[in-house]
């Protein structure tokens, strides 16, 4: 089997209908997150048990310790001649010589415990990894920044952001929960690891806040503290140059940790540097966003993906054939979003169980969605998802889609005119941003199918989702909400041949929900007498 993937989109060369279970990766695709829900049941079932066994456990020392207090109470000191009686002796001796020693030693609770952590162990392979929990973290700091959240609204179960200087709600989710202060410290410290001071600063606050707040108590489920909390963020601060906010958090930090050396050494150099700068100097310089290395059409993308509506481009809509016999019938509802690029959804192309077979179908197939990084592939953050590849020998329901499609496009999909069924499962976060979905460069593995460039996209959103997950497209200035069972469809390149830049499109961050699309590319060869050419650049 080979797997070639780039930004642009995945090629399947393939012997099966779907490529290996993937495992690992959990954060990449939300189905994997919901099978974690089954494996910390799992726990809980064992948790009960040892609490159910240290009970039992604690239950017998507190028999005896009531026998061993009644004797002493009753026993001993109401008769002083009670030693004198060889059964009363006997049983004292007997006592302290193995009975203590058997409740002392007893390797029950060490046997309770170890019981809870083979069940642990037994489900390890289950369980998320630390790339997991950096990836949710990241997630959440991506929809931070896409939909300008507020990061303390978002601590307390609420997806707000401020305008006009008021927090105004964002969504309001149907199921949520708050963040606990060990929460965002964890997601601060992500951010911290990476030397993002600027999301690392709002969520260290935050934790700082929450620990505060319970009185800085910890609890055993935790990893971090107040004073982890106060540590992390004093240095962000101090990073950020912020110098005055650095040396008031580490002097709180001694309160709690007088003798931490390092901590001393800090407040020292804090207030030299302090008392060094005019001060001019001295004000808050304030927070600033790092730039992105790959995004350079940020700040349209992130407007486009803050639009719930298809900023009204709507043109018309109709009951379209195509002059299909096969939909002459049962003509689609068609709805022309644009014309430049062409871009139409049509309207319940498909029926709810077919939506669910072609996920049932992919699951087992589902790995991390990938991109190229020279002749090789990488993941990426720019693109959190995980794929699978059906071809129409994989279900009957595959070959009906192809010719569902290629009635309502007039093109030849069949592969390898058309690639086989690409199916994305998004994760936490999840996203893809701006990119075409045709060949840039002569040297693309699209090519290897000898079949030209990719003509046109169809794609099916599969599901619905809350909030979020719309289909930007960045120069054309508009954005597709997802709507479950419809399709939308798009030319990639001129009648010439050339790449069409109106096209560049993205995939916004899932804010909540579930969401299943699956990708059909059509090629331009097998299209002869279907899609004339032209040699007009404008066509």
């Amino acid at each position: 089997m080979k797997c070639v993937c780039l930004l642009w989109g995945c090629l399947l060369f393939s012997t099966g209908s779907v490529v290996p279970v993937c495992v690992g990766e959990m954060f990449t695709s939300l189905l994997n997150v919901r099978q974690a829900i089954s494996v910390e049941r799992k726990l809980i079932d064992e948790l009960k048990a040892y609490i159910d066994h240290e009970w039992d456990r604690l239950e017998d020392i507190k028999r005896f310790y009531s026998k061993v207090s009644h004797l002493h109470s009753d026993t001993y000191r109401g008769s002083p001649n009670a030693m004198a009686n060889p059964l009363v002796a006997f049983t004292l001796i007997k006592r302290l010589h193995s009975e203590w020693l058997n409740v002392v030693y007893s390797h029950e609770a060490s046997e309770n415990a170890q019981a809870l952590r083979s069940s642990y162990e037994e489900e390890e392979a289950n369980l998320p990894k630390l790339e997991d929990l950096r990836g949710a973290a990241r997630g959440l700091m991506r929809l931070q920044d896409v939909y300008a959240l507020h990061v303390a609204s978002l601590a307390s179960g609420r997806f707000r952001r401020v305008a006009d200087g008021k927090l105004v709600d964002v969504y309001k989710p149907s199921v949520s929960v708050s963040l606990s202060g060990d929460d965002c410290f964890l997601v601060g410290k992500v951010a911290y690891e990476q030397e993002d001071y600027y999301h690392s600063v709002p969520w260290l606050e935050e934790s700082v806040q929450l620990f505060r707040g319970s009185g800085g108590e910890w609890s055993p489920e935790n990893e971090g503290t107040l004073e982890d909390a106060l540590d992390h963020l004093a240095f962000s601060h101090f990073k950020t140059g912020n110098i005055s906010h650095a040396l008031c958090l580490s002097q709180e930090l001694l309160h709690h940790d007088p003798m931490n050396g390092r901590v001393l050494e800090n407040v020292e150099k804090y207030e030299r540097l302090l008392t060094a700068r005019p001060p001019a100097s001295l004000r808050d310089p304030g927070l600033t966003r790092p730039t992105s290395k790959y995004l350079r059409t940020r700040d349209a993308y992130e407007r486009l993906c803050q639009t719930r509506s298809s900023q009204n481009r709507r043109l018309f809509c109709d009951y379209f054939t195509n002059g299909s016999p096969a939909l002459t019938l049962m003509p689609v509802r068609r709805e022309v979003l644009s014309l430049q690029p062409y871009v139409v959804r049509y309207h319940n192309f498909i029926t709810d169980t077919e939506s669910d077979d072609i996920k049932t179908l992919a699951k087992q197939g589902l790995r991390r969605s990938v991109v190229a990084a020279g002749e090789k592939q990488a993941t990426v953050d720019y693109r959190i998802s995980k794929s699978a590849w059906l071809k129409d020998t994989a279900h009957s329901m595959v070959g009906k889609l192809d010719r569902r499609i290629s009635a309502l496009t007039g093109l030849n999909v069949t592969h390898p005119f058309g690639e086989h069924l690409q199916v994305v499962n998004y994760g936490i976060g999840g996203h893809y941003e701006p990119h075409f979905d045709h060949a840039t460069s002569p040297s693309s593995p699209v090519f290897r199918l000898n079949t030209g460039n990719r003509v046109a996209t169809f794609m099916i959103y599969l599901s619905s989702v809350e909030a979020g997950g719309a289909t930007a497209f960045i120069y054309a200035d508009f954005s597709v909400p997802v709507m479950k069972n419809s399709a939308i469809f798009w030319w990639n390149l001129h009648r010439s041949g050339a790449g069409d830049d109106d096209t560049l499109h993205a995939g916004c961050p899932v804010l909540i929900g579930d969401k299943w699309v699956a990708n059909k590319w059509i090629h331009e060869h097998g299209q002869e007498f279907r899609h004339a050419c032209s040699l007009n650049p404008e066509e």
